[in-house]
């Protein structure tokens, strides 16, 4: 009876295993490495950035298919083709770092990461990731 039970079981699994949907590919864009939308952080936070499907470069010049991170803090991404401001919320990684540490005041905030080519230019929506953080003290 207990073989039989085991065996059953053991069918089970492995039915149960094969009919499970294959794991989907990372689709290309950026990304948040550390954080997740919905998190509660202290300040400074360190802020990890990522990009898949375009290679990282330093800003100066354009070339396709390669561009850099820039982090907007409680505002929306910039339309495909426009330039990325530059000024207290619009921060700029033009030496192609994708480490950060940011001071925020308490509470919640909102954390848009935006990818542009070499000239500061949004690759738009498409390439942008916006999460909500709350920071606590």
């Amino acid at each position: 009876m207990k073989i039989k039970l085991l065996i059953m079981l053991l069918a089970l699994t492995s039915i149960i295993a094969c009919n499970q949907s294959p794991k989907t590919e990372a689709k290309d864009g950026v990304y948040f490495v550390n954080l997740n939308d919905g998190d509660k952080v202290k300040s400074p936070l360190i802020v990890e950035m990522g990009v898949r499907g375009m290679a990282l470069e330093p800003a100066g010049d354009y070339n396709e298919g390669k561009g850099h991170h820039h982090l907007i803090i409680d505002g929306n991404y910039v339309e495909k083709g426009e330039m990325v401001p530059k000024d207290e919320t619009h921060l700029h990684f033009g030496k192609g770092q994708t480490i950060d540490t940011l001071k925020l005041s308490p509470g919640e905030h909102t954390l848009t990461l935006q990818f542009a080519d070499g000239l500061h230019r949004s690759y738009g929506k498409e390439w942008s990731s916006t999460i909500k953080v709350t920071v606590i003290q």
